[in-house]
């Protein structure tokens, strides 16, 4: 038989995990309790020492007894010794008056309470220690300053003996300071040594601490950067720096100084946004490492900051003329000063547009850009351009649009345009048009919530949770940011230009940023809203007939309002003719002394005027157009000529019937008028292109190239056809590819050949030798008679 089983029935697992944390709540609820109850009886206990503390304070001690003073008269002496208490202390009592003076409780115990002397330790020993920790705000006494003479020697005792010094020359030499101070104070601060040096020993020093200077800031960053979790104290000793007193070498260690702090900042700045903790993150228990990495954030963010307002701070200085009382730093150095604190700020800017405080230098920057001094005005158009190139996502780009609208609208469009010409370096390709009112209606779910419950199972709910959650963090691990919120950023800050835009065409036309307006209208035409069409094209139209513009600004209106027409205008039913006939007559105007960059701006009108709207265009317009310029290419620069060839030649294959032009005969009736401004009515089929003759004798071998080309009809094959390299670029590419910014040709011309003669050739001998014959002779039979004639 085996042992008799227990008839008690075993816990199972679950039920003692339950057990187990049942007791561990238990546990928990009591320690805390505890932990009041201490926490409330300290608090008791700290109220009772400030009533008695206060008390004790407020209370003037007294005297036991009042004695009068020792007179020092011999006649008073007597009445002194009779006014003195009879029983004087024995040496016992004065024994056991120094034996208690020497115990702690006697000197520190509360006088005021009746406790007794030595009581035992009670609970609130910790509080009360923690008040004798706290310093003593003790009377300041006058030290003295004591001579320590020869002791005596007794015979029980060593006397020591002392004297105080007196102070007699010292107040003398306090009286004679205050009439040396006004000479030290015209010597600008420098000491008097330093001022009897000549001017080469003066410059000599200067370079000598100037070297001592680089030494310490170069020391000092080097140690930051090689290990910057322990070194961040370094980097207030360094921006301490800054303020060096100086004078020689103040200006010289304060531009190196922002400088290297700039480099350290760049090196040892994580790449991502320190945010700060919040509170019950301070109150977590964590490792050793990454409070340490807590603390080194924390001061990082708090040094940068502190360097950006000392940068800040130079620049406010220098734009408000402010002095300061030092006079460390003269007036005329604080302009280089704050070139130098602007060229950190655009550096950072472009550095670090992902750490702290990105939109404060944002901030500071942006005023700039209409600095009237030219060299910090380009200095941060530059860097803004750099930026919107560079900005992939689009927050940085958001932020600085913002500001800059914010500061055209408080200044009265009184800014400079380059401001506004930077806005072309965004990037900036797809935006959220407004759609229909069809697809704006919200569409009807599938299933609502307490369908979902219906259909679907606890289980699958669950699942479809986690899934969710689960490519919610494997976004967050990829850290890329998605296209919705990219082109949400985008459509954005396009609505931010456009208002801009819009703001200065209706209240400021004839400002100094019209062309900047007109430029940036025609790089972002193609995003604008199908409901600003109409008011855009009467206000540009209004704009060309004003005649107030130049050649430029109206060849921006004509980019604009084709631009628009070839993408989403396509469906308006809108004829462009005037803007067709201010082209047509601007071309005359173009010519090799004017800008060249201006036929940047023909060449895309012409392709979306000729080319992409082929099917809306006339034979007689594009004649007109193709004859006109023909004339243009004459007088342009040879890769203008090029790009207005290749884009004929774009031209003829879209209307091959153009080809009428390379014959001599009249297609119907009237004469071709070369004045007239309307290209519908100038009869252009009635002339022949014979600017293609000359141009076939241009120096530049393209040109002629394409003259030959168009010569023969422009083929696609045969002899008279392009090369591949020359047929698959676009006019632009061309116009580009053959530039002459470098003085250079490309491809090199060949020099013209010298055709010297022997001898120059006068006289008779111009003329043939049977010609001369038959001359002379004529001559020499015949008399002529003038007189006669006149009988």
């Amino acid at each position: 038989m085996g042992p008799l089983r227990s008839k008690k029935r075993r816990p199972t697992f679950r039920r003692l995990l339950k057990t187990s944390g049942m007791k561990l709540e238990n546990k928990l609820k009591s320690r805390q309790l505890k932990q009041q109850n201490v926490a409330k009886k300290q608090r008791k206990e700290q109220k009772r020492l400030r009533q008695a503390m206060k008390g004790a304070a407020l209370q003037m001690p007294r005297p036991l007894e009042t004695y009068r003073k020792r007179p020092e008269d011999e006649d008073e002496e007597e009445e002194f010794l009779e006014s003195l208490p009879s029983d004087m202390m024995d040496e016992e009592d004065l024994k056991e008056m120094t034996a208690m003076a020497q115990k702690a409780s006697f000197i520190t115990r509360d006088l005021s309470s009746c406790g007794p002397v030595h009581s035992s330790k009670t609970k609130n020993a910790d509080v009360v220690r923690s008040y004798e920790k706290i310093p003593r705000k003790m009377a300041k006494m006058e030290e003295k300053e004591v001579i320590q003479l020869l002791p005596i020697k007794d015979k029980d005792r060593v006397i020591p003996r002392s004297i105080e010094r007196v102070k007699q020359h010292q107040e003398e030499e306090e009286k004679e300071e205050p009439a040396e101070m006004p000479e030290q104070e015209e010597d600008d601060g420098m000491p008097p040594s330093y001022m009897e040096l000549t001017p080469e020993e003066r410059e000599q020093f200067r370079i000598q601490t100037l070297n001592i200077k680089k030494q310490r800031v170069a020391s000092m960053a080097s140690a930051i950067i090689s290990d910057p979790l322990n070194n961040m104290k370094r980097v207030k000793e360094l921006r301490g720096m800054m303020m060096e007193a100086d004078p020689s070498v103040a200006v010289s260690v304060r531009k190196m100084v922002m400088v290297s702090l700039m480099e350290v900042f760049k090196d040892i700045a994580p790449t991502y946004r320190i945010r700060p903790l919040t509170s019950a993150e301070k109150n977590t228990k964590v490792k050793k490492e990454t409070q340490q990495l807590r603390e080194f954030e924390e001061s990082l963010v708090s040094q940068y900051k502190f360097y950006l307002e000392d940068l800040e701070q130079t620049i406010k200085d220098w734009k408000q003329k402010k002095r300061k009382r030092s006079q460390v730093v003269s007036f005329q150095s604080y302009r280089s000063l704050a070139e130098v604190s602007v060229r950190c700020l655009c550096e950072l800017l472009l550095s670090m547009p992902h750490f702290n405080f990105h939109n404060n230098i944002i901030v500071v920057l942006v005023p700039l850009m209409n600095d009237p001094l030219k060299k910090v005005s380009d200095m941060c158009c530059d860097a803004f351009r750099k930026l919107f190139q560079e900005d992939r996502v689009g927050r940085a780009s958001l932020a600085t649009v913002r500001v800059i609208s914010g500061l055209t609208k408080s200044l009265n469009y009184n800014v400079r345009p380059e401001m506004l010409q930077t806005l072309l370096s965004l990037r900036i390709k797809e935006v959220e048009m407004k759609k229909d009112l069809e697809a704006t209606v919200p569409k009807a779910k599938f299933m609502t919530n307490k369908e979902k419950k219906k259909n679907l199972s606890r289980m699958q709910r669950k699942w479809k949770k986690a899934e969710e959650k689960l490519e919610k963090e494997l976004l967050e691990a990829e850290a890329s940011e998605s296209k919705e919120k990219k082109t949400k950023l985008h459509t954005e800050t396009l609505n931010i230009i456009f208002l801009i835009y819009f703001r200065i065409l209706k209240k400021a036309q004839r400002s100094v940023l019209l062309p900047a307006v007109l430029e940036g209208l025609a790089n972002f035409a193609h995003l604008i809203n199908l409901e600003f069409f109409d008011d855009l094209l009467n206000v540009l139209q209004n704009l060309i007939q004003s005649g107030n513009l130049t050649n430029r600004e109206s060849l921006h209106c004509i980019q604009t309002v084709f631009t628009i027409l070839s993408g989403q205008g396509d469906a308006l039913n809108i004829d462009p003719l005037n803007f067709y006939s201010q082209l047509y007559k601007i071309l005359l105007w173009l010519h090799a002394g004017a800008p060249n960059d201006d036929i940047i701006i023909v060449l895309r009108c012409l392709d979306a005027m000729l080319t992409r709207r082929r099917k809306q265009v006339t034979l007689q317009r594009a004649m007109a157009f193709f004859k006109r310029l023909s004339v243009l290419s004459l007088h342009v620069l040879p890769n203008a000529s090029v790009g207005i060839l290749a884009a004929n030649r774009a031209t003829m294959h879209s209307f091959p019937k153009c080809d009428f032009l390379l014959d001599n005969e009249i297609q119907g009736s009237g004469f071709y008028l070369m004045e007239l401004d309307e290209p519908e009515h100038c009869s252009a089929q009635n002339t022949a292109l014979w600017e293609l003759h000359t141009l076939q004798r241009h120096f530049h071998p393209v040109v002629r190239r394409f003259a030959g080309h168009l010569s023969h009809g422009a083929p696609s094959d045969g002899s008279a056809a392009l090369s591949m390299e020359l047929s698959r670029r676009s006019p632009l590419e061309l116009f580009e590819d053959y530039s002459v910014k470098n003085m250079t040709f490309n491809p090199p011309v060949a020099s013209p050949t010298s055709k010297k003669k022997d001898q120059f050739v006068v006289g008779t001998a111009l003329l043939d030798n049977r010609l001369q014959k038959q001359a002379d002779s004529i001559l020499s039979d015949t008399h002529m008679d003038f007189t006669s004639t006149c009988h």
